[in-house]
């Protein structure tokens, strides 16, 4: 089975970055459908209550350092094959909820990290890399790149590997999903769901 999870950081019902985030799980789960079992999952985080990080400084090892819905989402983060991860751009960068799950990600040992320090004892709760791809959504004239770093960074962070970016423009601020009328943005949400899916079908195979 492949276990596909999919993060909102939009608080608005019926966005655009839910739209695309939704529509790239679909394709994805059509292209794979006839050869592997697919087990999706959309997370909204507007429909969560998670607190700040709280630059405790103490290791949370063997456990997080703070309880909250944040560790329902740890757990499926830690067993998805796949993320996509989607944020509308506020001020050069991800919403408020996008970067709380950022934050507190923090808690999970670097990928980097190779057991120089003896100690450190963060313990390393991710098993292995995985594919992934980011969906942000602004405004016609918005700068993407700050929020592109971010996720990226994210991803570096939690052993994704960014197959792809779907950046969209929208020209009104006061419709949401306006995304479901540029059928080039959905058709460069396609190009990246059937690469993930080529991906995850090799990845799949190579596993039997």
């Amino acid at each position: 089975m492949i276990k596909l999870l999919s993060i909102s950081g939009s608080p608005v019902a019926d966005s655009s970055t839910d739209y695309l985030l939704k529509h790239m799980a679909e394709q994805i789960d059509a292209n794979l459908k006839d050869s592997v079992v697919i087990e999706t999952e959309f997370i909204k985080l507007q429909n969560h209550s998670i607190k700040p990080c709280e630059a405790c400084g103490f290791d949370p090892s063997p456990n997080f350092c703070i309880h909250d819905d944040i560790n329902d989402i740890y757990d499926k983060l830690i067993h998805a094959d796949c993320l996509l991860f989607g944020s509308p751009i506020y001020f050069d960068s991800v919403s408020a909820q996008a970067k709380l799950l950022i934050d507190r990600c923090n808690c999970f040992r670097p990928p980097y990290y190779q057991d120089t320090d003896s100690e450190h004892l963060f313990r390393k709760r991710l098993p292995k890399k995985r594919p992934g791809a980011m969906v942000l959504v602004g405004g016609e004239e918005t700068w993407f790149e700050g929020a592109r770093r971010v996720v990226a960074g994210f991803f570096k962070w939690i052993e994704i590997s960014n197959e792809g970016l779907v950046s969209y423009g929208s020209p009104d601020y006061n419709k949401k999903g306006t995304v479901s009328d540029h059928p080039d943005v959905i058709q460069e949400a396609d190009n990246i769901a059937k690469k993930l899916s080529d991906i995850l079908k090799d990845t799949h195979d190579k596993s039997k």
